[in-house]
């Protein structure tokens, strides 16, 4: 009898949240518990979150914020693990947890590293390893046996800390050594989504939401029959439901036009999960943890290219504009040199757009990345900075889709392909006279 194909499930931080959710993991993995699995698990809830705030002030020398807050981590962690454990904590599990922040608690008696990005990573790591530990042991005090794994030991990274480029020879084998042999006789395997680290063994992360990144690297190297994420949705939308109404399920989207919605900045699915997949023709299924037999969506080279209007938004973004001092032309030299500072400062560029005398980037505005650019080509070009802005990207856009996107807003900067409409938005102020109700773009008027 050949062996049952290997999976890949991915747990999100919604589906861990705390541990009435953790228990619904189990009883999701109960439903598999004779197929191998290899489970990926982000950090709790909005953990991450919290543990930025804790690198923020740390890198600050605000040491008596970085540590209250790193005791508010711990004390909702340790309340999760005590709802989870009612008849006694495990003690490798205390000691693992223990261990965790005291390793983080150290840091605090040195002084700060010169890139803030290299301290973020060995901070913000620590949930991922959390929820690790946690997870496995629930697991398997439910009966269902589960090696921990500890994700650095399989995914090397370059030296790009907060996004590291993954080392795919090293990383194959490394997962093929360490990993493939814990799945051979079924059962399951527990890791870190988000982290992986240099060949010096220093902590990296593969960037914001990368645990479905890490997801796919482990199905590729491991040659899964299958990725399935578990998310709060019923599968992918063709908005998010946070933002909008009358969002509807896809059942089937192939690889390139996923590519395509993670690239513009849909949600559900981290922008560098794809590629690893289609590579290998293994499908990724999106699969809702709180009705996990419901089907899902299922992303592969086998669905059509006929596809409803379907929207991302990035919040948070900044409209940066550059010309040159001496009023010349934005030449090629000159874009030249700004791409050398853009990659200096990891800006993360999803729109540009040049004219003669300027050149115009959309970026997410993070930590104090647009100032350091700033500071860099301030010599040779002016800048102006324009934050708090949306950028609005439309696949398969209508021009009832397009208008209804547009009102209440302000649009700085809009860019067409065949397939593609990308729209930098502002909100527009809504102007009233003193006397009377409101009326605005959004207003009825009778």
């Amino acid at each position: 009898m050949s062996p049952t194909p290997l999976k890949v499930f991915k747990f999100g931080g919604a589906s861990l949240r705390d541990a009435a959710a953790i228990r619904n993991v189990a009883n999701i993995l109960a439903l598999f518990k004779d197929t191998p699995i290899m489970i990926v698990v982000s950090a709790m809830g909005k953990s991450t979150n919290a543990l930025e705030e804790v690198a923020r002030a740390y890198y600050k020398r605000d040491l008596d914020t970085a540590r209250e807050k790193l005791s508010e981590i711990h004390g909702t962690t340790m309340r999760s693990v005590a709802e989870l454990f009612p008849d006694g904590i495990p003690g490798e599990l205390a000691a693992n947890i223990n261990d965790l922040l005291v390793s983080i608690e150290w840091m605090f008696e040195d002084e700060p590293n010169e890139s803030y990005d290299y301290d973020y990573d060995q901070i913000v790591s620590l949930g991922e390893l959390l929820s690790s530990h946690i997870v496995s042991a629930f697991l398997n005090s439910q009966d269902l046996p589960t090696t921990w794994v500890d994700a650095r030991d399989c995914i090397m990274t370059d030296n790009t800390y907060r996004e590291g480029w993954v080392q795919w020879p090293e990383t194959q084998a490394r997962i093929t050594k360490q990993v493939a042999p814990l799945l051979e006789n079924g059962g399951f395997a527990l890791t870190q989504g988000f982290i992986g680290s240099t060949s010096e063994n220093y902590t990296t992360t593969l960037g914001r939401e990368g645990s479905d990144y890490s997801a796919a690297i482990f199905s590729y190297c491991l040659d899964a029959a299958g990725m399935y994420i578990w998310k709060d949705v019923p599968g992918v939308l063709t908005a998010d439901p946070r933002l909008f109404d009358n969002v509807s399920k896809i059942d089937r989207l192939s690889y390139k036009e996923a590519i395509e919605m993670t690239y513009y900045g849909a949600k559900v699915i981290h922008p560098k999960t794809i590629k690893p997949l289609q590579n290998k023709s293994i499908p990724l299924h999106v699969r809702s943890f709180i009705d996990p037999e419901a089907v899902g969506t299922i992303i592969s080279g086998e669905a059509g290219d006929s596809y409803p209007p379907m929207v991302a938004v990035e919040k948070d973004q900044a409209l940066v504009n550059i010309s040159t001092r001496d009023f010349s032309f934005v030449a090629e030299h000159h874009i030249s040199q700004l791409f050398d500072h853009i990659t200096a400062t990891r800006l993360q560029v999803n729109m540009m757009q040049n004219t003669a005398i300027s050149f115009n980037i959309v970026v997410n505005d993070i930590d104090d990345r647009i100032e350091r650019f700033q500071a860099l080509v301030e010599k040779d070009f002016k800048t102006t900075v324009d934050r708090d802005l949306e950028l609005i990207t439309i696949r398969h856009y209508t021009p009832q889709v397009r208008d209804s996107m547009r009102q209440g807003k302000v649009m700085l900067l809009e860019g067409r392909l065949p397939l593609t409409l990308q729209m930098v938005m502002k909100d527009v102020p809504v102007i009233k006279r003193r006397d009377e109700p409101v009326v605005g773009w959004n207003a009825k008027v009778s």
